[in-house]
């Protein structure tokens, strides 16, 4: 099976299910739902990172590459869930946060302590430069009482690590290659277009250092000697980088197949469509003309330049796609089915995350203290300092979230929603009546299921190129694909009402081949509605 007709699912394993009743999930219970998955059809699993971890940032602050935190379980553990995936036809991937470690991590407790050898895997300075971390405030913090500072483009407990020793680049082939041997094909790269630093840092104002770390040529560099001694070595393997503001050129150049760097990549542009001013911590509706930009921008180019996207609606970093893009009162079923035929139809790889095939939503919860995330944290004291009202603050952090997808998995409707006999990490949600025992024989899961199906068996789906189309349309995102003699006509109703449009030319006669809907009216869609016509 090719890269292109494959689909991920992604596991948020802290809240997947547990099995041991401590409130976090774990290994086992994502080797329990193993047969769930298969049913749904998809290919490979993406797991968010399970390693030891202080947690300050949901374990991609790793203490230690190589091993498992004991509260997911051991490798015993880890070697059941890979055998048990394989039998059902399903693959792993992992998480390799490879552009900083846990100020906990064995590297850089010596280099505090003095080692030389280990203060050069760090981005130390005499003097810091203007540069603002990810997660607000400076990205500086003093290294010790040496008088130096270490860079942090995260949290102040993620230490960026030095690409340009090549000492740390071999430490980190080698945490790759651990996990290969472990049976691993799979590797999603954490922020991986922010390891190429330059030697000379320079001060960013306006942009808060941002470009001066954020695709640097040298990346590619990295990324071809990370695929030449790693995973490149295996012909099956699939890696997709998640960049963090990157561009259609650079991302072409990731993805290239000849350039041997990523099989696909990441980017979040379409998920800042409902960002005020390009401010996360805002609440203002998506802008519908820029997310069906975005789209054609990157379905067209990457194309047309040879790459390849991966592309999704819900991660573990965002909130529910469904609260930000539909109506989702009065449409949570027809937007959710919208949404999935929108990329699992287009050009690329669709990712699924946990709980999206069954129209999971955000948890609605009651107050600041329901959210565990330090981002979200921060940022509600962030919005108190600028003068919001607690109500005011309260209301744009319950949007954005990133706790809002990181809520446990509803199983059923009994307590808890069926994730675990103890107290969950992590508040469920408020609409548990939204759960896999009630709705796995429903109309999204039944969606997904189809799609799914559709692009393991046409190839128009898995291979075929991409074209705008109905470009003008107040409400309609739509596109082309195309391969061999079959045309696809793609159209996406994003609006909670029914919409008139003008069938493109050479589509007149085009049989229906996917609806959401019972029926469809020739030059009208009802709200929410997708529909594919297809011509041979």
């Amino acid at each position: 099976m090719t890269l292109s007709e494959k689909v991920i699912y992604q596991i948020y394993p802290k809240s997947f299910l547990d099995t041991t009743g401590n409130g976090i999930g774990d290994l086992r219970g994502i080797t329990e739902k193993l047969p769930y998955l298969a049913e749904l059809g998809i290919d490979m699993i993406w797991l968010n990172p399970f390693y030891p971890s202080p947690q300050k940032d949901n374990g991609y602050d790793i203490s230690d590459y190589m091993n498992i935190d004991p509260v997911f379980g051991d490798f015993e553990d880890f070697d059941q869930m890979i055998t048990r995936g394989k039998e059902l036809g399903i693959e792993f991937m992992l998480d390799m946060v490879l552009n900083h470690v846990s100020t906990e991590h064995e590297w850089f407790k010596k280099a505090l302590a003095g080692d030389k050898y280990y203060q050069d895997f760090f981005i130390l300075r005499d003097q810091p430069t203007d540069w603002r971390s990810k997660f607000g405030g400076s990205a500086w913090a003093p290294f010790g009482n040496t008088g130096k500072y270490y860079l942090h483009l995260y949290d102040v407990t993620q230490a960026d690590l030095n690409w340009r020793n090549k000492n740390v680049r071999q430490e980190l082939f080698k945490v790759v290659n651990f996990w290969r041997s472990k049976g691993i094909s799979g590797f999603r790269f954490d922020v991986i277009n922010v390891i190429g630093k330059d030697e000379i840092l320079k001060n960013n104002p306006e942009f808060e250092g941002k470009f001066e770390y954020t695709d640097k040529p040298i990346t590619h560099e990295y990324l071809q000697m990370l695929n030449r001694e790693t995973f490149g070595q295996d012909e099956n393997a699939i890696t997709v980088g998640e960049m963090s503001s990157t561009t259609i050129e650079n991302s072409i150049l990731y993805t290239r197949p000849d350039r041997k760097e990523l099989s696909m990549v990441f980017n979040f542009h379409h998920l800042k469509t409902d960002y005020k001013d390009g401010n996360k911590w805002t609440k203002v509706p998506f802008n519908f003309q820029m997310l069906k930009h975005l789209f054609h921008e990157w379905g067209e180019k990457m194309g047309k330049g040879g790459g390849w996207n991966a592309n999704f609606w819900n991660n573990h970093d965002q909130p529910r796609a469904l609260n930000r893009f539909v109506d989702v009162k009065n449409f949570r079923v027809k937007g959710a089915t919208m949404l999935a035929a929108s990329i699992h139809l287009s050009r690329g790889t669709p990712f699924i995350y946990m709980g999206e095939e069954i129209g999971m939503i955000d948890p609605d919860y009651d107050s600041v203290a329901d959210y565990k995330d330090v981002e979200a944290r921060n940022a509600y004291e962030m919005l108190i300092k600028q003068g919001k009202s607690e109500e005011e603050a309260f209301d744009i952090v319950s949007s954005k979230s990133r706790d809002n997808s990181r809520t446990p998995m509803q199983w059923d409707n009994t307590a808890n929603a069926g994730f675990t006999k103890g107290e969950p990490w992590l508040k469920v949600g408020k609409h548990t009546d939204i759960n896999v025992k009630k709705d796995k024989d429903g109309e999204i899961y039944s969606f997904y299921k189809k799609l799914i199906d559709l692009r393991k068996s046409e190839k128009i789906i898995a291979e075929g190129s991409y074209k705008p189309a109905l470009e003008d349309s107040e409400h309609i995102y739509a596109f082309v694909r195309e391969y061999g003699e079959q045309r696809l006509l793609v159209l996406n109703n994003f609006a909670n009402h029914s919409v008139n449009f003008k069938i493109p030319q050479g589509f007149e006669k085009a049989e229906v081949f996917v609806n959401n809907y019972g029926s469809y009216e020739s030059e009208t869609l009802a709200p929410y509605q997708s529909v594919a016509l297809l011509t041979k």
